[in-house]
């Protein structure tokens, strides 16, 4: 019998960067594998430049937030958002950044960061950082190096979520699983230029 999963990660951003897609997204990932997932918008702004941050749990939890270094993880669509983000984090957690340059986060050991906005330039797609983002997460958090409880879905899962999403507009699919390939493919480019 596998082991129970129980996870809590923290998604942040500011309005119009698809925080609440990707929180859906890994939802989704989580109900598809037949696991209890909760979902909680702690503060949105309806308008684009406002932030956003969702806290997702996956497992057997009664309530939806997230309590101060309870976290295994943090996804942060912008380089500014994770400092106040922080104290969420338990002390062996993760954190995936969308940045061009590593930044210190209190010498987290974890921190895995890449470049989002300029992978979604390259492959055509300005708006789809956030799932470049998702697809590196889930590359640093289950190829890193130590990380003590990786992201509970794979790339397949979420490919699998973006198809039944997606099914009837290939054009979109495409994009998006281009978009999501592009993250997680990154990771091991970097590895490889270490």
């Amino acid at each position: 019998m596998k082991p129970a999963v129980k996870q809590q990660i923290v998604i942040s951003g500011v309005g119009g960067q698809g925080v609440l897609f990707v929180t859906r997204l890994i939802a989704e990932a989580a109900i598809d594998k037949g696991l209890p997932v909760l979902t909680s918008e702690t503060h949105g702004m309806a308008q684009r430049g406002g932030t956003v941050v969702s806290h997702l749990k996956v497992g057997d939890f009664a309530s939806p937030l997230i309590r101060p270094r309870k976290a295994n993880g943090l996804l942060a669509l912008k380089a500014e958002i994770p400092d106040a983000h922080l104290l969420f984090l338990e002390p062996d957690a993760w954190a995936v950044v969308n940045s061009d340059s590593p930044r210190d986060f209190r010498n987290m050991a974890k921190l895995f960061n890449t470049d989002c906005d300029q992978l979604a330039l390259e492959i055509g797609n300005a708006r789809s950082a956030n799932l470049v983002l998702l697809g590196f997460g889930v590359a640093a958090t289950i190829g890193g190096d130590h990380v003590k409880q990786p992201m509970f879905c794979s790339i397949e899962d979420i490919r699998n979520v973006l198809l039944k999403r997606f099914s009837g507009n290939k054009k979109v699919l495409d994009a998006a699983v281009a978009a999501i390939e592009a993250g997680y493919d990154s990771f091991g480019s970097k590895r490889s230029s270490k």
